[in-house]
This record gives C-alpha cells, structure tokens and sequence, in this order.
C-alpha cells in the first residue's frame, strides 16, 4: 500500500512538472488553429509563428519539461497517427507505373536533393532534412526525420526554417501548379498525379486537386498518401545509420544505441495495416487523423517557443535557395515522367 501511494505521488509530482507548459503550448496551438479555421492558410506555420512570438515562455523555468514534451513525445504520437491515413490497397489502384514513378521521384528528390543543399554550402543534416521534407510530405517529414539525425547545436533552427520553408513554397504550390497543370493541358489523371506528387503538405495537396476536379483530388490524395507511406523506409535507414555510426569514444552513463524501429515507427507501420486489413470505422479514422494534426501542431508551436526569430535569420539566404532548387527537382521530374510514361 505504501509503494502503490508513492508511486501515485511520484505520478502526480511528474504530471504536474508537464502541465504548466504543455497548457501553454496547447493555448498558442488554439490561437493558431482559430485564426486557420477564421481566415484560412496553412495551420502550422500559424502554429509556429506563435510560438516564435511567445518564445520568451521558453525561459521560464517551470514551463519547460512540458515544453520539451510537446517537441518530442507529442510530436512522435502525432507521426505515428499519420499512419491510419493509408489504405495500400487504394494507393495500388493507382498502377504499376504510377506507382513506380512516384517512388522514383522519392528517391531521386532525396539523392539529388541533398547534393544540391550539400552544393549550397549546407551541412549534412540539412541536407537530409530538407530534402525528405520536400520529397515525402512537407513539415510533418521534416518533423518525424529531425527526431532520428544527430542532435547539434543548431538542429532545431535548422528544422524551423525548413518548416517555414516548406510550408511556404507548398501554399505558393498550391496556387501555381493548377495553373500550370491547365496551361500543359494535363487531363485529370495527369493533373492528380502532378499535384500529388510535388505538392509537400497534404493539406495543400487536396486544396490543389479538388481545385481542377473531384477526380483529380482523389487521385492526388492517393499519391500524396504513398508519398506519406514512403517516411517508414526512409526514417527506418536514417535510424540503422545512426546505429551504425562510429561508437562514442567516452560514452556518458547510461548511453546506449537508438533503437532499430522506433516505437512510433512501429506504430506508423501497424496502424497503417490496420486499416488496409480491417476497414477502420470512419468515426474512429477522423478521430486519429485530427490527433495527429493537433499533435504535429502542438509540437511545431513548442519548437517555435524554443527558438528566436535571430536564430533562423542567421541561416541567411542558402537554405531557403535549397529547398526551392528540391522543390523544382521534384516538380521536373513528375511532369517529366507524365509526359513519357502517363
């Protein structure tokens, strides 16, 4: 009885410590998700434009477990919740060639990408960063990628900026490639191919495709959602490379090697065969997909807390040059295939 109490005080001492700053956090998150939903535009850079203006919080003392637990753990439940998006049986639909194509455009976005960051003077981590983040889906990738690279002194600047970044030019994306997929009179098919295939953020993605038609928006969201599918593969090689890296010539106590297959990985992995075997109920699918768009939220605004504006400033002109010679890349690259192969 006496263990059961204690272990209840400890329980309550340590929910306690993480109250105070996930509240704040959650109460820039509300802010940010009322004036998406009042005036519209692309919810996380709210988010982060918030917690970038409140980033005096990130001093205070008692606000900051539950601030770092927004950054970390709440953003991994958000990525692992991505996963009940996919039904693989309707992204093979889609056929070989598509298929094929698209994930060749995955691959070649973040090979070439990196060499191009890494050609801007970039670091490797960067480089890495930013291009899964333009190749798979926008600051939810950049977001799940940044948990598994190796932490330095200004990771989490350089992960802001790439959200801002990617965020940006996806919005810019979602104007401009309806125009050009009219102006090279690409019929529905190619026209959702196109956008799911470049676009970065899902939310973007749909807004682009239904704008051409209804069949071009499912066609764009079932692109986008293989797309999605591809961060289990990539997270999962970045994470043996850091496995495999040079063993730290004096560990501290405790250290150990990450593990092979993140918890929220795994997640990923069983949520999504969840719902191509089972059929998840709708109620239950929309629940965890506004989860997970709340959690990636809450994350996002607690990194822009930890951050200041000075910082990402300091990056100067070369990251954003970065990402938008990877978002051309990609772009190329999809109207190239739809004109050969589709």
């Amino acid at each position: 009885m006496h263990a059961l109490l204690t272990l209840s005080a400890r329980l309550r001492s340590r929910v306690g410590g993480l109250l105070p700053g996930v509240m704040a956090v959650a109460a820039l998150a509300l802010l940010a998700g009322l004036l998406s939903s009042q005036h519209g535009g692309p919810l996380m850079l709210y988010g982060l434009l918030f917690g970038l203006a409140a980033n005096r919080l990130g001093s205070i003392a008692v606000l900051v477990p539950g601030i770092q637990l927004a950054a970390t753990q709440i953003l991994r439940l958000g990525v692992a919740l991505l996963g009940s998006r996919i039904v693989l049986g309707d992204v093979a639909a889609l056929g070989g060639v598509t298929i094929a194509w698209v994930l060749a455009g995955v691959l070649v976005c973040i090979t070439a990408g990196s060499l191009l960051a890494r050609s801007c003077r970039m670091s490797r981590e960067f480089a890495i960063l930013s291009a899964g983040a333009v190749a798979i889906c926008g600051a939810s990738a950049a977001l799940a990628i940044a948990t598994v690279l190796p932490q330095r002194a200004d990771s989490e600047r350089q992960l802001l900026f790439v959200v801002v970044a990617v965020t940006a030019l996806s919005t810019l994306a979602m104007i401009v490639y309806p125009l050009l997929a009219q102006w090279l009179q690409l019929d529905d098919q190619q026209a959702g191919v196109f956008i799911g295939a470049t676009i970065h953020d899902v939310a973007q993605v749909m807004g682009a495709g239904y704008m051409i038609s209804d069949a071009s928006g499912d066609t764009a969201a079932l692109v986008k959602l293989m797309r999605v599918a591809c961060l289990v593969p990539v997270v999962l090689l970045l994470t043996w490379l850091g496995r495999s890296a040079e063993l730290p010539t004096d560990p501290p106590a405790g250290w150990r090697k990450p593990a092979l297959l993140p918890w929220f990985l795994l997640a990923f992995v069983l949520l999504m065969l969840l719902n191509s075997l089972l059929a998840l109920p709708a109620p239950l699918l929309d629940s965890m997909s506004t989860l997970s768009r709340w959690c990636l939220l809450l994350a996002v605004t607690a990194l822009g807390v930890k951050t200041e504006w000075a910082d990402l400033l300091a990056l100067g002109y070369r990251p954003l040059l970065a990402l938008s010679a990877q978002t051309a890349l990609l772009a190329l690259f999809a109207l190239a295939g739809i004109q050969l192969l589709l």
